[in-house]
């Protein structure tokens, strides 16, 4: 069989979150009718009950998105599963005017961004997780440590329009110059986290095993499998890498790049 490259190593407190997850789930699932089936539809079309399963058992780490969907789901706050993760959304809604951290901070539908800003009294706002994340438009980007910097809004009906959820979106920043003229150094990135499926074409997100966060776009070989290409025309610097069918799984899916925003 061959071995699921996906499955990178996870830090400590990492493999601690999907620990304290596995076992909440198990003791309360009896309680609350749940499957990894169900938890999988919660996190969004094309999360499989495998990648559940991956989540609890220490292959794939959480992200904010995902604890809070499982927090939600458990009836738990999020700390009961991540210190670490709950403690970054803390930092955040504290930081943010006119707003006083509350014990509904750690209720279970933290992964929605506080109303700050006047938010709260314009609904035709919606507020995005902002992340110090990089992805590479270049060689990688490693990203051992990501912190929530802020909320950043989108038009509620833009996002309606695109069939985008708020509690499945992430701001990330573009980092190099692969992805040009498509995407610029330094440029503001919205990730779809519910995307994870390859699909020709499109941006994506992914996370490599030898190359760490990388933004580049999709494209089905001719031939067999994927081609993973920047959309730079130097090819010396920026050429093609090709991954057969099963090799697909080389990178992990982080999610399909659905806006950039930046200078021109």
């Amino acid at each position: 069989m061959k071995k699921d490259s996906r499955r990178l190593p996870l830090s400590e407190w990492q493999l601690q979150d999907s620990a304290r997850l596995k076992s909440i789930f198990q003791a309360k699932r009896g309680e609350l009718k749940l499957t990894q089936e169900k938890l999988a539809s919660e996190l969004g079309d094309g999360v499989t009950q495998g990648a559940v399963s991956h989540f609890m058992n220490g292959r794939t780490a959480l992200s904010v998105n995902a604890a809070v969907v499982f927090a939600r789901a458990l009836e738990v706050p999020v700390s009961d599963i991540s210190p670490t993760l709950a403690a970054q959304i803390e930092k955040m809604t504290s930081a943010l005017p006119d707003r006083r951290p509350t014990a509904a901070d750690h209720a279970i539908d933290t992964r929605i961004p506080p109303r700050g800003f006047n938010l709260k009294d314009d609904p035709s706002y919606t507020g995005v997780l902002q992340l110090t994340a990089q992805g590479s438009a270049g060689t990688g980007e490693e990203n051992p440590h990501v912190e929530i910097r802020g909320v950043m809004a989108f038009k509620s009906s833009w996002l309606r329009a695109n069939n985008l959820s708020q509690r499945h979106l992430d701001v990330i920043y573009a980092s190099g110059h692969s992805m040009e003229p498509t995407i610029n150094d330094g440029d503001v990135l919205l990730v779809d986290e519910s995307s994870i499926e390859p699909k020709d074409g499109h941006i994506f997100a992914m996370q490599s095993a030898t190359k760490g966060t990388i933004v580049k776009r999709l494209v089905k070989s001719d031939i067999e499998g994927w081609i993973i290409r920047s959309d730079n025309s130097d090819k010396a610097r920026y050429g093609d890498e090709i991954l057969r069918d099963g090799e697909i799984n080389e990178v992990r899916i982080i999610g399909r790049v659905v806006w950039r925003g930046g200078m021109l």
